[in-house]
């Protein structure tokens, strides 16, 4: 990703947080960084506490991209990630296919190929972004 992001003639850099306590921290070096932007990982942390992230991006004034629904849904700018429920019926198409007595070796990997977006453009307006019509337009769904 380094790679791209100097391509493309930015900077990235990597921030970690291991608890929420952390997150403060975290989005005062952002301000420090003058980020343009805010990429969050799909982790358990986040997950739990993807209202507080979008509270402390939009507090902040960071545009901030995530992987699951409830983030957009809360306040932050987008999500684009794979559809969980996708995922688990993969996963249930596979235990099933083990216990009627396949081998899981002889069982070809499948990828959930299906993402979903979302976009909140209460936020985007408060950032003073413009979504393009055909983003938007493409959106699993729109929070206004």
């Amino acid at each position: 990703m380094a790679t791209a992001a100097r391509a493309l003639g930015l900077e990235l850099r990597v921030i970690n947080a291991s608890t929420e306590h952390d997150f403060d921290a975290v989005f005062a070096n952002l301000t420090q960084f003058r980020a343009g932007g805010l990429v969050i990982g799909a982790d358990a942390l986040f997950i739990s506490h993807s209202e507080q992230l979008a509270a402390l991006a939009a507090q902040h004034a960071v545009p901030a991209i995530y992987t699951r629904r409830e983030f957009a849904a809360a306040g932050g700018l987008m999500s684009y990630g794979t559809d969980l429920g996708r995922a688990y019926y993969l996963g249930g198409v596979y235990t099933g296919r083990v216990l009627k007595g396949e081998r899981p070796a002889d069982i070809p990997v499948q990828q959930s190929t299906k993402v979903e977006l979302y976009i909140n453009l209460k936020t985007a307006k408060a950032l003073g972004i413009t979504v393009p019509l055909p983003l938007s337009g493409r959106a699993d769904e729109v929070f206004e």
